[in-house]
């Protein structure tokens, strides 16, 4: 149990009192970041980084949701410690941007809003009460603020 629980929490980053979901997030995109950084740095291409992302975010959503089955048993729905969908999420709204920290900053900040604001069909998966619901509603949060920054993006908005 401990080893879901300090997966769950991403190594405790949950237990924080205030905001955990925030500073899971900020935890997630820095490690995204400084992870980009280091494999640009050992000569990776950006293709190739963005296949490390891709696999280390469906490796960590499955090992999350385990563990969020796991927690579950002892602890209430979508507990407030929870945070590893927070990484998630936040690591797929920042997936596949240049290396600019501005940019991983935006993605944060629209995730989080997305997150907490529950638009459209993010409400519904969260009502599921699930563990898949736990982590999918922040997957979809990560995929509307990815939209968005595709958006600012492409029309040189930032």
């Amino acid at each position: 149990m401990k080893r879901h629980k300090r997966i769950v929490t991403m190594l405790g980053v949950g237990y924080v009192p205030y905001a955990p979901g925030t500073a899971g997030s900020i935890v997630g995109v820095v490690l995204l970041f400084i992870t980009n950084s280091l494999l640009i740095k050992l000569g990776f291409g950006t293709t190739a980084v963005l296949f490390i992302n891709l696999a280390l975010t469906i490796l960590v959503f499955l090992i999350g949701s385990y563990s969020i089955k796991k927690i579950q048993t002892k602890w209430e729905y979508d507990d407030s410690k929870i945070v590893i969908d927070e990484v998630i999420g936040v690591w797929i709204a920042a997936l596949a941007l240049p290396l600019r920290l501005e940019y991983y900053l935006v993605a944060l900040l629209l995730f989080r809003v997305f997150d907490i604001v529950k638009p459209l069909f993010i409400k519904k998966i969260d009502a599921i009460k699930s563990h898949w619901s736990v982590m999918l509603d922040d997957v979809l949060a990560g995929i509307y603020a990815r939209v968005v920054i595709q958006f600012i993006l492409f029309f040189n908005l930032f």
